[in-house]
């Protein structure tokens, strides 16, 4: 592990829990928060997709024991992020990494998140319920996340590929 990586990480996760008190989009039992995809898509091109993993999780529990975020933040913020870094990693494209984070966390955290509201939080929900908020929420933050990396690239804060 690198010194680098690790505060930039610790920023990253910062990041996710601060704005965790600001902006979120409560829908039902779960709370729709784009900043965290928008930190995925930046953890999974720039540290790869274990590091984006780990953070999701950092940013999904310190938001959930300071009582801004919801159990289900981490089915849907670990999967989207740890495709996004797969798919970027194996391909190189940050197209990749984007329909990894909106496809992990879209559909399969949205799907995941039926047993934990069900089976942990004691909700009685369909099956398909959470997919919608959380494309919309992952939409969104991907759109950011990819600006912000076309922004830092340009002016050479970082080095990737495309």
């Amino acid at each position: 592990m690198s010194t680098k990586k690790l505060t930039l990480c610790a920023f990253l996760i910062a990041i996710g829990t601060l704005a965790g008190h600001i902006f979120y989009i409560p829908v039902g039992v779960s709370k729709c928060f784009p900043i965290q995809h928008t930190i995925n898509i930046l953890s999974a091109v720039i540290l790869g997709p274990w590091y984006a993993a780990a953070n999701a999780f950092a940013t999904s529990l310190l938001r959930n024991i300071l009582g801004t975020g919801s159990l289900l933040a981490f089915p849907g913020s670990m999967i989207g992020a740890f495709l996004a870094g797969f798919l970027y990693r194996k391909t190189g494209k940050h197209i990749m990494a984007s329909l990894g984070e909106v496809l992990g966390t879209g559909i399969l955290g949205g799907l995941v998140a039926y047993p934990v509201a069900k089976l942990i939080m004691g909700k009685d929900v369909a099956v398909f319920f959470f997919v919608l908020p959380f494309m919309v929420s992952t939409i969104g933050g991907t759109i950011i996340g990819n600006g912000l990396l076309k922004i830092l690239v340009s002016s050479k804060l970082i080095s990737i590929t495309d």
